[in-house]
Formats: C-alpha cells, sequence, structure tokens
C-alpha cells in the first residue's frame, strides 16, 4: 500500500492525526494526559477547569444506554491554582494539549486563562453549551449569540492562544452563535458538546438513575446530529471545525471530515473500544483512504459538499 499523509495542520498547530481526545475523558492529570498521547491521540484536552474548585454532581454520573451515555458530571475539578500546579511541563505529553476552562460570569474565564498563563497549552477551548450544570453553559444562558460574542471577545483580549468556542447541538441557530464566535476572534469552532438533557429511568426503583436525574446524551446516539452541526457550520463560518459526537470508528472520523471537520474529538469512544481508540481509529482512515486511492486526509474535508 503506498504512504498517506494524516496529519493536519489546525489554528497553525501540527497534529500527527486528526484525533483529539475530548475534554472530559482522560484529561485530570498530566500523566493521564501522555498515555492517551502514547495510544495515539493527534492532541489531547484536559477536564474542563474553573475558577475555584467544584466537587461536580453527586454519583452516579454516568450511565450508558444501548445507543450511547448519559453524564451530568457537574464539572468536578481542583480550581485553576491547583491545575495551573498540575500541567506543567507540558512539552513532555508529547503532543499539543488544550484547556478546557469554564466560567459562571465572563470575567471568571479570564481568571482561569490568567491563572494558566505560565502553562505551555497549544489553545484554549471555551465550552459554552453544557446542558446539565446550573450556572454554566446553556443553564447560564451562555449559548446565545450575545453572551458568546461577549466571553470570546473577553478572552481574546488576555491570550493570544489559539481559542476553540464549543457550542451545542440543542441551539437552532447553531451557525449564527458560531459566527458570533468568529466575529469575537475565535479560531476554531468544537462541534458539539453533549446533546440534551436526557434522562434514564430505574423501572425497579422507579427513579432518575442519574444523582442529578437528567444528563448531557453522547455516543451514537448523538453522531448524526453531530454530523448536521458540523455540514451546516462548514458553509456558515470561515475557521476550522473540531467535530465531536460520538466517534469510535475510522468510519465515522471521515464521515465527520466529509461533512466539514478539519480534527476530530474523541470521547464516549474510549469506553467503548479502549484507550488505544486512537490508534485503532488512526489505522482505519489509513485503510480507507487507501483503499480509495487517496493520499492526503485533508484532501476529504468537506468533501460531502457540492
Amino acid at each position: 500500500m503506498s504512504k498517506v499523509n494524516v496529519s493536519v495542520t489546525l489554528c497553525n498547530i501540527k497534529l500527527n492525526n486528526p484525533t483529539i481526545s475530548a475534554s472530559g475523558i482522560l484529561g485530570t492529570t498530566r500523566a493521564l494526559l501522555k498515555r492517551v498521547a502514547e495510544n495515539g491521540a493527534g492532541a489531547v484536552t484536559i477536564k474542563s477547569i474553573s475558577r475555584e474548585p467544584r466537587e461536580g454532581h453527586k454519583n452516579p454520573t454516568v450511565i450508558t444506554f444501548e445507543a450511547g451515555m448519559l453524564n451530568a458530571v457537574g464539572y468536578s475539578n481542583p480550581g485553576v491554582d491547583k491545575a495551573a500546579r498540575e500541567f506543567t511541563n507540558l512539552q513532555d505529553v508529547g503532543v499539543p494539549v488544550i484547556a478546557s476552562v469554564v466560567g459562571t460570569h465572563k470575567d471568571d474565564f479570564v481568571r482561569v486563562i490568567e491563572g494558566l498563563s505560565g502553562t505551555e497549552f497549544s489553545a484554549i477551548e471555551i465550552p459554552l453549551s453544557c446542558p446539565h450544570t446550573p450556572g454554566f453553559g446553556l443553564l447560564a444562558g451562555q449559548g446565545t449569540p450575545q453572551a458568546t460574542f461577549d466571553i470570546t471577545s473577553e478572552v481574546r483580549k488576555v491570550t493570544s492562544l489559539p481559542i476553540f468556542i464549543k457550542l451545542s447541538p440543542n441551539i437552532s441557530e447553531i451557525c449564527t452563535v458560531a459566527k458570533a464566535a468568529e466575529d469575537a476572534g475565535a479560531n476554531a469552532i468544537t462541534a458539539v458538546n453533549s446533546m440534551g438533557p436526557g434522562m434514564i429511568i430505574n423501572i425497579e426503583a422507579q427513579k432518575p438513575i442519574l444523582s442529578f436525574q437528567v444528563g448531557g446524551v453522547t455516543g451514537d446516539a448523538l453522531r448524526p446530529i453531530a454530523v448536521r452541526c458540523i455540514y451546516d457550520l462548514y458553509k456558515a463560518i470561515k475557521i476550522p471545525i473540531i467535530g465531536v459526537g460520538g466517534v469510535s470508528t475510522g468510519r465515522h472520523a471521515i464521515e465527520m471530515m466529509m461533512a466539514g471537520a478539519s480534527a476530530v474529538g474523541i470521547g464516549t469512544g474510549v469506553y467503548c473500544r479502549g484507550i488505544d481508540i486512537f490508534k485503532k481509529v488512526c489505522e482505519e482512515m489509513i485503510q480507507w483512504i487507501q483503499e480509495n486511492s487517496i493520499d492526503d486526509i485533508n484532501k476529504i474535508v468537506g468533501a460531502a459538499h457540492d
């Protein structure tokens, strides 16, 4: 078989392949990030960091079902000061490391980014789209065009790193929100966060399973929605798109890139196929593009468009 190129460049960041570990998955320590990188990820994302430490929701926070996963973790994290001490010497991870920053107010985002300024992150992801944590994301009204513009503008003032704005599939005007982020200085859009919230009930106990009762839906159930969002965004904005939502095989990743994604995040897929899913997905992508006589993975980006 002929050699093919699977490296991509995302906002001037070189990735050996287009797979990225999504935020919230295996991103709590530098050692864990390094392990993910050693298992083939092109880049890794830390678990979201807030200004103050958070315990998050009580267990159970995650439950699987036939078509994916339901989760309501509630942004448990050690806070920015402890995170800044944990995420040092990031060049040892071996691949670009993306910070994930959350806040209840635009000043919180600024404070966290300033607190991480001594670290070596390659980019900053800003989720404005969580469907199940009071005070954050959709439950704080951060998914509107105006809120997205305001938060992105404030973040843009305090960092020169690439900014990725993570959006919700729930909002009907996702392209308008993405355009607001682009106008405010975002460098890429991460599409999408979990959808919902949804609910699963234990019929023996006659109660919702998750302690928060509702949670975000990820995995296979989310993928067709995510692909449609990426397809629409590709036509509406000029900045790159990072596709996230239900990717667990090389064919899924190729589908997202054909919709318009320049890189692909993997989250729930780690539960389904193990930590080496990144190697597996890359191998499957290489096999497919070789079988279809394509020599560069970048050539399939947006291929599903006329």
